[in-house]
Protein backbone atom coordinates (compact mmCIF):
# COMPACT_ATOMS: atom_id res chain seq x y z
CA UNK A 1 0.00 0.00 0.00
CA UNK A 2 1.41 3.42 -1.14
CA UNK A 3 1.20 6.21 1.19
CA UNK A 4 0.12 9.61 0.96
CA UNK A 5 3.18 11.04 0.78
CA UNK A 6 4.42 8.62 -1.26
CA UNK A 7 1.46 9.33 -4.33
CA UNK A 8 2.57 13.33 -3.64
CA UNK A 9 5.84 12.74 -4.66
CA UNK A 10 4.24 10.54 -7.89
CA UNK A 11 2.84 13.44 -8.93
CA UNK A 12 5.38 15.62 -8.24
CA UNK A 13 7.65 13.13 -10.63
CA UNK A 14 4.69 13.62 -13.26
CA UNK A 15 4.33 16.60 -13.19
CA UNK A 16 8.19 17.52 -14.08
CA UNK A 17 8.25 14.56 -16.63
CA UNK A 18 5.60 16.57 -18.49
CA UNK A 19 7.57 19.77 -18.18
CA UNK A 20 10.19 17.99 -19.66
CA UNK A 21 8.16 16.56 -22.12
CA UNK A 22 7.61 19.82 -24.03
CA UNK A 23 11.13 21.53 -22.52
CA UNK A 24 12.73 18.96 -24.10
CA UNK A 25 10.92 19.63 -27.96
CA UNK A 26 8.63 22.77 -27.34
CA UNK A 27 5.47 22.24 -28.82
CA UNK A 28 3.41 23.36 -31.77
CA UNK A 29 0.02 22.97 -30.30
CA UNK A 30 -2.93 25.21 -31.34
CA UNK A 31 -5.03 26.34 -29.15
CA UNK A 32 -7.75 23.62 -29.14
CA UNK A 33 -10.78 26.43 -28.32
CA UNK A 34 -10.34 28.68 -31.59
CA UNK A 35 -11.42 28.54 -34.94
CA UNK A 36 -14.01 24.73 -36.39
CA UNK A 37 -17.30 24.10 -37.38
CA UNK A 38 -19.49 22.51 -35.25
CA UNK A 39 -20.15 19.23 -35.57
CA UNK A 40 -23.44 17.32 -34.27
CA UNK A 41 -22.84 17.15 -30.68
CA UNK A 42 -22.07 21.31 -31.40
CA UNK A 43 -18.66 20.84 -30.54
CA UNK A 44 -15.36 21.76 -31.86
CA UNK A 45 -14.15 18.24 -31.65
CA UNK A 46 -12.93 16.19 -34.69
CA UNK A 47 -15.57 14.13 -36.36
CA UNK A 48 -15.38 10.70 -34.47
CA UNK A 49 -17.65 8.43 -32.38
CA UNK A 50 -16.21 9.33 -29.36
CA UNK A 51 -16.36 12.70 -27.47
CA UNK A 52 -13.42 15.04 -26.69
CA UNK A 53 -14.21 16.80 -24.02
CA UNK A 54 -10.27 18.29 -23.60
CA UNK A 55 -11.54 20.12 -27.22
CA UNK A 56 -14.22 21.77 -25.71
CA UNK A 57 -14.25 25.65 -25.60
CA UNK A 58 -13.34 25.96 -22.09
CA UNK A 59 -11.31 22.70 -22.57
CA UNK A 60 -10.44 20.46 -19.35
CA UNK A 61 -7.29 21.50 -17.66
CA UNK A 62 -4.37 19.15 -15.73
CA UNK A 63 -5.57 18.34 -12.13
CA UNK A 64 -3.20 19.87 -9.78
CA UNK A 65 -3.57 16.61 -7.32
CA UNK A 66 -3.34 13.05 -7.86
CA UNK A 67 -5.01 10.23 -5.88
CA UNK A 68 -4.09 6.66 -4.12
CA UNK A 69 -5.86 4.81 -7.35
CA UNK A 70 -3.36 6.67 -9.55
CA UNK A 71 -0.42 4.40 -7.97
CA UNK A 72 -2.42 1.34 -6.81
CA UNK A 73 -3.51 0.71 -10.54
CA UNK A 74 -0.54 1.33 -12.33
CA UNK A 75 0.56 -1.70 -13.97
CA UNK A 76 4.29 -3.11 -13.14
CA UNK A 77 4.47 -4.38 -16.65
CA UNK A 78 1.99 -3.22 -19.31
CA UNK A 79 3.08 0.42 -20.66
CA UNK A 80 0.90 3.07 -19.57
CA UNK A 81 1.50 7.06 -19.79
CA UNK A 82 3.24 8.87 -16.67
CA UNK A 83 0.80 11.43 -17.15
CA UNK A 84 -2.52 12.96 -19.20
CA UNK A 85 -4.70 10.21 -21.36
CA UNK A 86 -3.52 7.46 -23.74
CA UNK A 87 -5.09 5.65 -26.37
CA UNK A 88 -4.90 3.66 -29.58
CA UNK A 89 -1.71 2.58 -30.39
CA UNK A 90 0.60 4.56 -33.28
CA UNK A 91 3.24 3.74 -35.31
CA UNK A 92 4.58 0.64 -34.00
CA UNK A 93 8.11 0.36 -35.58
CA UNK A 94 11.29 -2.07 -35.07
CA UNK A 95 14.15 0.52 -36.56
CA UNK A 96 16.70 -1.85 -36.44
CA UNK A 97 17.85 -1.75 -32.48
CA UNK A 98 14.75 -0.87 -30.28
CA UNK A 99 10.80 -0.83 -30.61
CA UNK A 100 9.49 2.21 -31.10
CA UNK A 101 5.38 2.55 -29.60
CA UNK A 102 4.08 5.88 -30.67
CA UNK A 103 0.23 6.66 -29.23
CA UNK A 104 -2.60 9.35 -29.13
CA UNK A 105 -2.19 11.27 -26.42
CA UNK A 106 -3.39 14.48 -24.31
CA UNK A 107 -0.53 15.85 -22.52
CA UNK A 108 -2.37 17.99 -20.71
CA UNK A 109 -5.30 16.19 -18.71
CA UNK A 110 -6.25 12.36 -18.55
CA UNK A 111 -9.05 13.07 -20.81
CA UNK A 112 -9.46 13.03 -24.87
CA UNK A 113 -8.59 15.58 -26.37
CA UNK A 114 -5.48 17.96 -28.40
CA UNK A 115 -4.32 14.82 -29.62
CA UNK A 116 -0.82 14.38 -30.15
CA UNK A 117 1.22 10.97 -30.42
CA UNK A 118 3.20 10.44 -27.14
CA UNK A 119 6.81 8.07 -27.47
CA UNK A 120 8.24 5.49 -26.06
CA UNK A 121 11.04 3.31 -26.62
CA UNK A 122 12.06 -0.32 -25.89
CA UNK A 123 14.94 -3.01 -26.51
CA UNK A 124 12.56 -5.86 -25.75
CA UNK A 125 8.85 -4.88 -25.98
CA UNK A 126 8.31 -4.52 -21.94
CA UNK A 127 11.13 -1.96 -20.69
CA UNK A 128 9.82 1.34 -21.83
CA UNK A 129 11.54 4.36 -21.90
CA UNK A 130 9.53 7.98 -21.93
CA UNK A 131 10.76 9.96 -25.04
CA UNK A 132 9.33 13.20 -25.73
CA UNK A 133 6.38 14.04 -27.70
CA UNK A 134 6.66 12.86 -31.57
CA UNK A 135 4.10 14.76 -33.44
CA UNK A 136 1.88 17.79 -32.39
CA UNK A 137 -1.08 19.15 -32.97
CA UNK A 138 -0.96 22.16 -34.91
CA UNK A 139 -3.51 24.72 -36.33
CA UNK A 140 -3.91 22.24 -38.95
CA UNK A 141 -5.40 19.46 -36.32
CA UNK A 142 -4.85 17.05 -34.14
CA UNK A 143 -2.78 14.71 -34.78
CA UNK A 144 -4.99 11.08 -34.86
CA UNK A 145 -3.81 7.62 -35.34
CA UNK A 146 -1.23 6.14 -38.15
CA UNK A 147 1.49 4.21 -38.54
CA UNK A 148 5.57 4.36 -39.57
CA UNK A 149 7.90 2.40 -41.37
CA UNK A 150 11.15 2.01 -42.22
CA UNK A 151 12.11 3.47 -45.15
CA UNK A 152 15.53 1.89 -45.89
CA UNK A 153 15.82 2.49 -49.19
CA UNK A 154 14.70 6.44 -49.37
CA UNK A 155 11.78 5.35 -51.54
CA UNK A 156 10.27 8.98 -50.54
CA UNK A 157 13.37 11.07 -51.46
CA UNK A 158 13.04 12.76 -48.48
CA UNK A 159 16.36 11.75 -46.66
CA UNK A 160 20.39 12.28 -47.44
CA UNK A 161 21.66 10.47 -50.15
CA UNK A 162 22.21 6.29 -49.14
CA UNK A 163 20.39 6.78 -46.04
CA UNK A 164 16.76 6.33 -44.87
CA UNK A 165 14.92 6.39 -41.85
CA UNK A 166 11.31 6.34 -40.20
CA UNK A 167 8.48 7.63 -41.87
CA UNK A 168 5.30 8.23 -40.41
CA UNK A 169 1.52 8.59 -42.22
CA UNK A 170 -0.67 9.54 -39.66
CA UNK A 171 -4.49 11.22 -39.72
CA UNK A 172 -4.40 15.48 -39.56
CA UNK A 173 -8.13 15.67 -37.98
CA UNK A 174 -10.08 18.77 -37.80
CA UNK A 175 -13.40 19.74 -37.48
CA UNK A 176 -14.21 19.49 -40.89
CA UNK A 177 -11.67 17.76 -42.74
CA UNK A 178 -9.56 14.51 -41.91
CA UNK A 179 -6.75 13.83 -44.41
CA UNK A 180 -3.72 11.82 -44.63
CA UNK A 181 -0.02 13.09 -43.28
CA UNK A 182 3.34 12.26 -44.13
CA UNK A 183 6.08 13.34 -41.61
CA UNK A 184 9.74 11.86 -41.54
CA UNK A 185 12.61 11.35 -38.49
CA UNK A 186 16.46 11.79 -38.69
CA UNK A 187 17.16 11.16 -35.33
CA UNK A 188 15.76 7.49 -34.81
CA UNK A 189 12.30 8.66 -34.17
CA UNK A 190 12.60 11.11 -31.76
CA UNK A 191 11.23 14.04 -33.44
CA UNK A 192 9.30 14.26 -36.88
CA UNK A 193 9.57 16.72 -39.95
CA UNK A 194 5.97 17.51 -41.35
CA UNK A 195 6.52 16.85 -45.14
CA UNK A 196 5.91 20.65 -46.76
CA UNK A 197 3.45 19.28 -49.04
CA UNK A 198 1.43 17.54 -46.95
CA UNK A 199 -1.61 16.51 -47.03
CA UNK A 200 -0.06 13.71 -48.84
CA UNK A 201 -4.20 12.08 -49.23
CA UNK A 202 -7.10 14.13 -49.16
CA UNK A 203 -10.65 13.01 -50.23
CA UNK A 204 -12.03 16.20 -48.38
CA UNK A 205 -14.08 14.11 -45.98
CA UNK A 206 -14.67 14.73 -42.44
CA UNK A 207 -14.78 11.01 -41.41
CA UNK A 208 -11.68 9.47 -43.15
CA UNK A 209 -8.59 8.36 -41.06
CA UNK A 210 -6.20 5.66 -39.35
CA UNK A 211 -3.89 4.88 -41.95
CA UNK A 212 -1.73 1.55 -42.08
CA UNK A 213 1.55 1.60 -44.05
CA UNK A 214 3.18 -1.38 -45.08
CA UNK A 215 5.46 -2.63 -47.85
CA UNK A 216 3.71 -5.27 -50.54
CA UNK A 217 7.16 -7.42 -52.15
CA UNK A 218 5.44 -9.28 -54.94
CA UNK A 219 4.57 -5.52 -56.35
CA UNK A 220 7.32 -3.47 -54.96
CA UNK A 221 5.04 -0.76 -53.86
CA UNK A 222 3.67 0.51 -50.21
CA UNK A 223 0.23 -0.44 -49.65
CA UNK A 224 -2.05 1.79 -46.80
CA UNK A 225 -5.12 1.08 -46.17
CA UNK A 226 -7.47 3.76 -44.13
CA UNK A 227 -10.75 3.71 -42.58
CA UNK A 228 -14.09 5.31 -44.86
CA UNK A 229 -15.47 5.66 -40.85
CA UNK A 230 -19.19 6.52 -41.44
CA UNK A 231 -19.16 5.21 -44.60
CA UNK A 232 -18.05 1.44 -43.23
CA UNK A 233 -15.39 1.26 -45.74
CA UNK A 234 -11.69 0.21 -45.76
CA UNK A 235 -9.82 2.24 -48.78
CA UNK A 236 -6.64 0.67 -50.30
CA UNK A 237 -4.38 2.79 -51.78
CA UNK A 238 -0.76 1.85 -53.60
CA UNK A 239 2.62 4.37 -54.29
CA UNK A 240 6.55 3.54 -54.90
CA UNK A 241 7.06 6.31 -52.94
CA UNK A 242 5.08 7.10 -50.01
CA UNK A 243 3.85 10.86 -51.34
CA UNK A 244 1.61 9.82 -54.21
CA UNK A 245 -1.09 7.31 -53.53
CA UNK A 246 -3.44 5.65 -55.99
CA UNK A 247 -6.74 4.39 -54.81
CA UNK A 248 -6.68 0.25 -55.66
CA UNK A 249 -9.65 -0.93 -54.21
CA UNK A 250 -12.35 -0.80 -51.11
CA UNK A 251 -13.69 -3.40 -48.83
CA UNK A 252 -17.08 -3.10 -46.66
CA UNK A 253 -19.73 -2.68 -45.65
CA UNK A 254 -19.26 -6.15 -44.03
CA UNK A 255 -18.86 -7.60 -40.72
CA UNK A 256 -20.54 -5.53 -37.93
CA UNK A 257 -20.50 -2.38 -38.69
CA UNK A 258 -21.08 -0.27 -36.06
CA UNK A 259 -21.14 3.70 -35.93
CA UNK A 260 -17.60 3.77 -37.21
CA UNK A 261 -14.87 1.88 -38.66
CA UNK A 262 -11.52 2.71 -37.66
CA UNK A 263 -7.54 1.68 -37.28
CA UNK A 264 -7.29 -0.57 -40.12
CA UNK A 265 -4.89 -3.10 -40.53
CA UNK A 266 -3.78 -5.60 -42.92
CA UNK A 267 -1.00 -8.19 -42.08
CA UNK A 268 -0.04 -11.44 -43.38
CA UNK A 269 -0.38 -13.67 -40.69
CA UNK A 270 1.49 -17.22 -41.06
CA UNK A 271 -0.82 -20.78 -40.50
CA UNK A 272 0.90 -23.03 -38.41
CA UNK A 273 2.59 -26.02 -40.31
CA UNK A 274 3.11 -23.67 -43.05
CA UNK A 275 1.76 -21.44 -45.70
CA UNK A 276 0.34 -17.91 -44.73
CA UNK A 277 -2.69 -16.02 -45.56
CA UNK A 278 -3.75 -11.98 -45.26
CA UNK A 279 -5.93 -11.03 -42.34
CA UNK A 280 -7.46 -8.06 -42.55
CA UNK A 281 -8.24 -6.27 -38.64
CA UNK A 282 -10.81 -3.93 -38.09
CA UNK A 283 -12.27 -1.75 -35.06
CA UNK A 284 -15.43 -0.50 -34.17
CA UNK A 285 -17.14 2.39 -32.06
CA UNK A 286 -19.37 2.09 -30.60
CA UNK A 287 -21.99 -1.11 -31.75
CA UNK A 288 -19.59 -4.12 -30.30
CA UNK A 289 -21.29 -7.22 -29.42
CA UNK A 290 -20.13 -6.30 -25.34
CA UNK A 291 -20.70 -3.16 -26.18
CA UNK A 292 -18.37 -0.32 -26.88
CA UNK A 293 -15.57 -0.67 -28.77
CA UNK A 294 -14.15 -3.87 -30.12
CA UNK A 295 -11.36 -5.28 -32.84
CA UNK A 296 -12.75 -7.68 -35.24
CA UNK A 297 -11.23 -9.42 -37.93
CA UNK A 298 -11.57 -11.18 -41.43
CA UNK A 299 -9.23 -13.95 -42.98
CA UNK A 300 -8.90 -14.00 -47.13
CA UNK A 301 -6.23 -13.32 -49.61
CA UNK A 302 -4.23 -9.72 -51.07
CA UNK A 303 -3.33 -9.71 -54.30
CA UNK A 304 -1.48 -6.56 -53.76
CA UNK A 305 -4.71 -4.24 -54.43
CA UNK A 306 -7.68 -6.55 -53.22
CA UNK A 307 -8.49 -8.11 -50.43
CA UNK A 308 -10.97 -10.88 -50.45
CA UNK A 309 -12.11 -12.24 -47.72
CA UNK A 310 -12.51 -15.92 -47.64
CA UNK A 311 -16.35 -16.18 -46.14
CA UNK A 312 -18.82 -13.65 -44.97
CA UNK A 313 -18.27 -14.72 -41.48
CA UNK A 314 -16.26 -11.80 -38.90
CA UNK A 315 -14.82 -13.11 -35.69
CA UNK A 316 -13.54 -10.55 -32.93
CA UNK A 317 -9.93 -10.75 -31.77
CA UNK A 318 -10.94 -10.93 -27.60
CA UNK A 319 -14.05 -12.29 -25.73
CA UNK A 320 -13.63 -9.30 -23.26
CA UNK A 321 -14.41 -6.11 -23.50
CA UNK A 322 -11.24 -4.44 -23.54
CA UNK A 323 -9.26 -4.88 -25.95
CA UNK A 324 -9.02 -1.81 -29.35
CA UNK A 325 -7.36 -0.55 -31.78
CA UNK A 326 -5.00 -3.54 -32.23
CA UNK A 327 -2.01 -2.86 -34.46
CA UNK A 328 0.87 -4.54 -36.27
CA UNK A 329 4.37 -3.69 -35.61
CA UNK A 330 6.47 -2.84 -38.86
CA UNK A 331 9.97 -4.11 -39.69
CA UNK A 332 9.62 -6.69 -36.94
CA UNK A 333 13.48 -9.07 -36.87
CA UNK A 334 11.77 -12.29 -36.80
CA UNK A 335 9.48 -11.86 -39.40
CA UNK A 336 6.53 -12.89 -37.05
CA UNK A 337 3.20 -10.95 -36.76
CA UNK A 338 3.15 -8.83 -33.33
CA UNK A 339 0.56 -6.34 -32.33
CA UNK A 340 0.30 -4.68 -29.32
CA UNK A 341 -4.13 -3.47 -28.68
CA UNK A 342 -5.50 -0.87 -26.32
CA UNK A 343 -6.66 -2.09 -23.51
CA UNK A 344 -9.59 -0.14 -22.89
CA UNK A 345 -13.16 0.50 -23.51
CA UNK A 346 -14.65 3.90 -25.12
CA UNK A 347 -17.62 3.14 -23.19
CA UNK A 348 -15.69 4.39 -19.59
CA UNK A 349 -12.07 5.28 -20.38
CA UNK A 350 -12.72 8.52 -19.50
CA UNK A 351 -13.92 6.99 -16.28
CA UNK A 352 -11.26 5.04 -14.60
CA UNK A 353 -10.60 5.97 -10.85
CA UNK A 354 -6.75 7.63 -11.86
CA UNK A 355 -6.85 11.57 -11.38
CA UNK A 356 -3.35 12.17 -13.48
CA UNK A 357 -3.28 9.60 -16.00
CA UNK A 358 -5.99 7.12 -18.05
CA UNK A 359 -5.22 4.05 -20.63
CA UNK A 360 -2.93 1.43 -21.02
CA UNK A 361 -1.63 -1.29 -23.72
CA UNK A 362 -2.22 -4.51 -23.44
CA UNK A 363 1.03 -7.38 -23.42
CA UNK A 364 2.58 -7.38 -27.06
CA UNK A 365 0.94 -10.49 -28.44
CA UNK A 366 2.75 -12.87 -31.47
CA UNK A 367 0.00 -13.96 -33.94
CA UNK A 368 -0.92 -17.00 -36.31
CA UNK A 369 -3.17 -18.73 -37.74
CA UNK A 370 -4.66 -22.61 -37.14
CA UNK A 371 -7.60 -24.70 -38.43
CA UNK A 372 -10.84 -24.99 -35.67
CA UNK A 373 -12.80 -28.15 -35.84
CA UNK A 374 -14.57 -26.93 -38.85
CA UNK A 375 -11.44 -26.16 -40.68
CA UNK A 376 -12.05 -22.43 -40.51
CA UNK A 377 -8.83 -20.49 -40.32
CA UNK A 378 -8.46 -18.61 -36.58
CA UNK A 379 -6.58 -16.44 -34.56
CA UNK A 380 -3.98 -17.44 -32.46
CA UNK A 381 -2.44 -14.92 -29.99
CA UNK A 382 0.37 -15.83 -27.26
CA UNK A 383 2.41 -13.35 -25.34
CA UNK A 384 5.55 -12.60 -26.62
CA UNK A 385 8.96 -13.07 -24.61
CA UNK A 386 7.03 -12.67 -21.02
CA UNK A 387 9.33 -15.43 -19.75
CA UNK A 388 12.11 -12.98 -19.45
CA UNK A 389 9.88 -11.24 -17.03
CA UNK A 390 9.77 -14.13 -14.74
CA UNK A 391 10.73 -14.19 -10.77
CA UNK A 392 11.18 -17.21 -8.91
CA UNK A 393 8.40 -19.37 -9.02
CA UNK A 394 6.52 -20.03 -6.19
CA UNK A 395 6.63 -23.22 -4.71
CA UNK A 396 3.34 -24.00 -4.30
CA UNK A 397 1.83 -26.97 -5.70
CA UNK A 398 -2.23 -28.18 -5.37
CA UNK A 399 -3.09 -31.40 -5.71
CA UNK A 400 -3.02 -33.53 -9.21
CA UNK A 401 -6.14 -34.54 -7.93
CA UNK A 402 -9.15 -32.49 -6.70
CA UNK A 403 -12.33 -33.97 -6.30
CA UNK A 404 -16.22 -32.60 -6.85
CA UNK A 405 -16.68 -30.19 -4.49
CA UNK A 406 -12.49 -29.50 -3.07
CA UNK A 407 -10.73 -26.56 -3.18
CA UNK A 408 -6.63 -25.32 -2.88
CA UNK A 409 -5.52 -21.59 -1.79
CA UNK A 410 -2.17 -20.66 -2.04
CA UNK A 411 -0.71 -16.97 -1.37
CA UNK A 412 0.41 -14.87 -4.53
CA UNK A 413 4.19 -14.23 -4.69
CA UNK A 414 4.83 -10.20 -3.39
CA UNK A 415 4.39 -8.78 -6.88
CA UNK A 416 2.22 -6.61 -8.75
CA UNK A 417 2.13 -8.72 -11.78
CA UNK A 418 1.71 -12.77 -11.57
CA UNK A 419 1.34 -15.59 -14.32
CA UNK A 420 -0.11 -18.91 -14.13
CA UNK A 421 -0.26 -21.87 -15.85
CA UNK A 422 -2.50 -24.46 -15.58
CA UNK A 423 -3.65 -27.47 -17.14
CA UNK A 424 -6.31 -29.36 -16.06
CA UNK A 425 -8.93 -32.27 -17.30
CA UNK A 426 -12.35 -32.58 -16.03
CA UNK A 427 -14.23 -36.00 -15.39
CA UNK A 428 -16.89 -36.98 -17.29
CA UNK A 429 -20.28 -36.06 -16.76
CA UNK A 430 -21.76 -38.52 -13.65
CA UNK A 431 -25.30 -40.14 -14.12
CA UNK A 432 -28.18 -38.50 -12.11
CA UNK A 433 -26.39 -35.48 -10.79
CA UNK A 434 -28.96 -32.86 -10.02
CA UNK A 435 -29.09 -29.12 -11.57
CA UNK A 436 -27.71 -26.25 -10.36
CA UNK A 437 -24.06 -25.07 -9.66
CA UNK A 438 -23.17 -28.18 -7.33
CA UNK A 439 -24.74 -30.38 -9.82
CA UNK A 440 -24.62 -31.00 -13.82
CA UNK A 441 -22.04 -28.32 -14.25
CA UNK A 442 -18.78 -29.97 -13.91
CA UNK A 443 -16.81 -26.83 -13.45
CA UNK A 444 -13.28 -26.02 -12.67
CA UNK A 445 -12.76 -22.19 -11.35
CA UNK A 446 -10.01 -19.66 -10.51
CA UNK A 447 -10.57 -17.58 -8.18
CA UNK A 448 -8.29 -14.47 -7.34
CA UNK A 449 -9.55 -12.76 -3.81
CA UNK A 450 -8.30 -10.56 -1.22
CA UNK A 451 -9.27 -10.27 2.71
CA UNK A 452 -11.83 -7.32 1.59
CA UNK A 453 -14.43 -10.09 -0.19
CA UNK A 454 -13.40 -9.27 -3.64
CA UNK A 455 -13.25 -11.81 -6.37
CA UNK A 456 -11.67 -11.89 -9.96
CA UNK A 457 -13.33 -15.57 -11.17
CA UNK A 458 -12.34 -17.15 -14.07
CA UNK A 459 -13.83 -20.59 -15.12
CA UNK A 460 -14.42 -23.32 -17.18
CA UNK A 461 -17.58 -25.67 -17.81
CA UNK A 462 -16.54 -28.80 -19.03
CA UNK A 463 -20.02 -29.75 -19.84
CA UNK A 464 -20.78 -26.89 -22.19
CA UNK A 465 -17.28 -26.22 -22.87
CA UNK A 466 -17.99 -22.35 -22.39
CA UNK A 467 -15.13 -20.46 -20.49
CA UNK A 468 -16.02 -17.48 -18.35
CA UNK A 469 -14.21 -14.59 -17.19
CA UNK A 470 -16.00 -12.35 -14.22
CA UNK A 471 -15.13 -9.20 -12.33
CA UNK A 472 -18.27 -8.26 -11.13
CA UNK A 473 -17.19 -9.04 -7.25
CA UNK A 474 -14.71 -6.32 -7.33
CA UNK A 475 -15.36 -2.62 -5.51
CA UNK A 476 -13.40 -0.46 -7.17
CA UNK A 477 -15.19 1.25 -9.91
CA UNK A 478 -18.79 1.37 -11.20
CA UNK A 479 -19.79 1.88 -13.99
CA UNK A 480 -23.71 1.14 -16.05
CA UNK A 481 -20.88 0.13 -19.39
CA UNK A 482 -18.59 -1.52 -17.41
CA UNK A 483 -20.26 -5.21 -17.66
CA UNK A 484 -19.07 -7.87 -14.96
CA UNK A 485 -19.06 -11.03 -17.00
CA UNK A 486 -17.64 -12.49 -20.46
CA UNK A 487 -17.68 -15.95 -21.72
CA UNK A 488 -16.37 -17.66 -24.80
CA UNK A 489 -17.58 -21.21 -26.40
CA UNK A 490 -14.22 -23.57 -27.15
CA UNK A 491 -14.34 -26.98 -28.92
CA UNK A 492 -17.49 -28.92 -28.29
CA UNK A 493 -17.10 -32.15 -26.02
CA UNK A 494 -13.64 -31.41 -24.87
CA UNK A 495 -12.95 -31.34 -21.30
CA UNK A 496 -9.55 -30.44 -21.32
CA UNK A 497 -8.42 -27.06 -20.18
CA UNK A 498 -5.13 -24.87 -20.72
CA UNK A 499 -4.87 -21.47 -19.01
CA UNK A 500 -2.59 -18.45 -19.41
CA UNK A 501 -3.16 -15.89 -17.36
CA UNK A 502 -1.47 -12.71 -16.55
CA UNK A 503 -2.93 -10.60 -13.94
CA UNK A 504 -1.07 -7.03 -13.42
CA UNK A 505 -2.87 -4.67 -10.92
CA UNK A 506 -5.71 -3.14 -13.14
CA UNK A 507 -5.63 -5.64 -16.03
CA UNK A 508 -6.34 -9.63 -16.42
CA UNK A 509 -5.20 -11.38 -20.19
CA UNK A 510 -6.74 -14.81 -20.55
CA UNK A 511 -4.88 -16.87 -23.42
CA UNK A 512 -7.11 -20.05 -23.69
CA UNK A 513 -5.49 -23.32 -24.89
CA UNK A 514 -2.48 -21.81 -26.42
CA UNK A 515 -4.11 -19.05 -27.53
CA UNK A 516 -7.07 -20.23 -28.92
CA UNK A 517 -9.22 -17.74 -27.43
CA UNK A 518 -8.17 -14.47 -25.66
CA UNK A 519 -10.28 -12.44 -22.98
CA UNK A 520 -8.60 -8.68 -21.96
CA UNK A 521 -10.35 -7.03 -19.11
CA UNK A 522 -9.50 -4.02 -16.66
CA UNK A 523 -9.96 -4.81 -13.03
CA UNK A 524 -10.22 -2.09 -10.13
CA UNK A 525 -10.43 -3.85 -7.38
CA UNK A 526 -10.94 -1.78 -3.50
CA UNK A 527 -7.43 -3.38 -2.50
CA UNK A 528 -4.76 -5.82 -4.13
CA UNK A 529 -5.62 -9.31 -5.30
CA UNK A 530 -3.43 -11.53 -3.16
CA UNK A 531 -4.56 -15.36 -3.36
CA UNK A 532 -5.32 -17.57 -5.58
CA UNK A 533 -7.82 -20.40 -4.78
CA UNK A 534 -8.08 -23.61 -7.49
CA UNK A 535 -11.79 -25.40 -6.38
CA UNK A 536 -13.98 -28.01 -9.10
CA UNK A 537 -17.63 -28.43 -8.60
CA UNK A 538 -20.01 -31.00 -10.11
CA UNK A 539 -17.18 -33.06 -11.21
CA UNK A 540 -13.47 -33.67 -10.30
CA UNK A 541 -10.77 -32.31 -11.92
CA UNK A 542 -6.65 -34.11 -13.01
CA UNK A 543 -4.08 -31.44 -12.95
CA UNK A 544 -0.96 -32.07 -15.23
CA UNK A 545 0.48 -28.47 -14.81
CA UNK A 546 0.54 -25.48 -12.72
CA UNK A 547 2.99 -23.10 -12.86
CA UNK A 548 2.79 -19.48 -10.24
CA UNK A 549 5.24 -16.67 -11.30
CA UNK A 550 5.79 -12.97 -10.16
CA UNK A 551 6.72 -10.66 -12.59
CA UNK A 552 9.36 -8.17 -12.34
CA UNK A 553 7.98 -4.52 -12.75
CA UNK A 554 9.51 -2.82 -16.16
CA UNK A 555 7.37 0.18 -16.50
CA UNK A 556 8.11 2.89 -14.20
CA UNK A 557 9.83 1.27 -11.70
CA UNK A 558 11.28 4.17 -10.26
CA UNK A 559 7.77 5.54 -8.89
CA UNK A 560 7.80 2.62 -6.09
CA UNK A 561 10.82 4.69 -4.76
CA UNK A 562 9.40 7.75 -4.58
Amino acid sequence: MLTRRRTAGLFAAATQSIVSLFTAKPAAAADPTEGGSPLRRGKTEPEASHPEPADRPGGITPTPSTTLSDAEYRPAIHFSPRIGFMNDPNGLVHDGKQWHLYYQFDPFAPYAGRVHWGHATSPDLYHWQDQPVAIDQTAAGEAFSGSAVMDTHNSSGLFAENTGGIVALYTRAAPDRQSQYLAWSTDSGLSFTEYAQNPVLDLQLSSFRDPQVFFHAPTQRWIMCVALSRAHQIAFFGSTNLLQWTELSRFGPSGITGVDYECPNLVEVPIEGGKTAWVLFVSINPGAPQGGSATQYFVGTFDGSRFVPESDTVEFVDFAKDFYALQFFTNVPSGNPVSIGWLNNWQYCQETPANSWRGVMSLPRRVSLAPDTTQRLKLIQQPENLTALRGTASDATPPSRMEAGSSWETPLPASGAHEVRISAEIDAQPAGLPPGDKGRSGRFVLNFLNSNEETLSIGFDAFTAQLWLDRGKLKGFSHPFFTNSFSAALTPDQRKITLHIVLDKCSVEVFVNNGQQTGSALLFPATPLDRLRLSATGAGATLSHFELFPLKQTVRAEEDQL
